[in-house]
């Protein structure tokens, strides 16, 4: 290899890299934690010494140009790179000190996680925990987390993974909405009720079709991003939402839509790269969460 062939340094390229995955400056910047202009900087350093433009620039944002297309495609292997090189640093420790982060789904996050974490953080005073809450399944690839919690088995070779528990749910609605209904929801009249969603692609309303429900469009007129806000509103008495039935069963004024309909089932799985067996506190909060939560 010619080293000195090698004319840029990492962090410019982190910096193109992340303003490419983030789709802008200013997303990137709070992304690094640097400031946008330094950011900008670090960009415009790297075209110069590529002699290249990577981005045009306009009003409303930033686009790759054709060659920062193709650069982009390298640039993330050397973003793998740096993170594998980051991990296998980390699992030098031997001390169980430092921070762990724990990517969950908002609502597991809310009302599952607290006491877990409280008790870890007083049996390993050293650790420093972060939540990474998030709808969304967090890119251990990246970094974004260190474990993470996911309703659904992961399929990346590379990442080690156990199965916790199986979950079920179940429509809910409050006790309020429900008596509105005369003569009461069934399966064959569900269709008369107004559902809350969390996706804009109907998955929901399909996924309830297959089990025997009529439901079209009409039939989901809120739709939010957020679990919690979802609960909420549901409470309040604005329609029917799913959930898991360790959280719906034991919330007072809220009931089974159809006692009778089967839960819908998934499983949930705790997620790590497979380096990071060897790191002790990681390993530590992983083990801590299979004690509390598998089965």
């Amino acid at each position: 290899m010619s080293w000195r062939g090698i004319d840029f340094d990492w962090s410019k390229v982190r910096a193109f890299l992340v303003a490419a995955e983030e789709g802008s400056f200013s997303a990137a910047a709070r992304a690094l934690g640097i400031a946008q202009p330094t950011l900008g900087r670090q960009i415009e350093a790297l075209e110069q010494e590529l002699k290249v433009t990577l981005f045009e620039r306009d009003g409303r944002g930033i686009t790759l140009t054709p060659s920062g297309l193709e650069l982009l495609a390298h640039a993330r292997k050397m973003g793998d790179a740096a993170g594998a090189f980051s991990l296998a640093a980390h699992g030098q420790s031997s001390a169980i000190e430092g921070r762990v982060s724990i990517a969950a789904a908002e609502m597991f996050a809310a009302t599952e996680l607290p006491p877990i974490i409280t008790e870890l953080r007083r049996s390993e005073p050293k650790l420093e925990i972060e939540l990474v809450v998030s709808n969304r399944a967090s890119d251990l690839h990246r970094r974004e987390a260190d474990i993470a919690l996911r309703f659904f088995r992961p399929t990346e070779p590379d990442l080690y993974a156990r199965k916790l528990m199986d979950v079920q749910a179940q429509l809910y609605a409050s006790d309020a909405y429900l008596t509105q209904f005369n003569p009461p929801l069934t399966l064959d009249n569900i269709n008369r009720a107004e559902f809350i969603s969390l996706d804009s692609e109907n998955v929901v309303m399909h996924g309830l079709n297959a089990h025997g429900m009529n439901l079209t469009e009409a039939n989901f007129p809120l739709q939010v991003d957020s679990y919690v806000v979802m609960w909420n509103l549901m409470k309040s008495g604005a329609g029917v939402c799913i959930m898991d039935t360790s959280v719906g069963d034991r919330e007072p004024g809220v009931r089974r839509v159809l006692p009778d309909f089967p839960s819908l089932n998934f499983s949930m799985w705790l997620v790590a790269h497979r380096e990071l067996k060897t790191n002790r506190r990681v390993r530590r909060v992983f083990d801590y969460l299979v004690e509390k939560l598998a089965g």
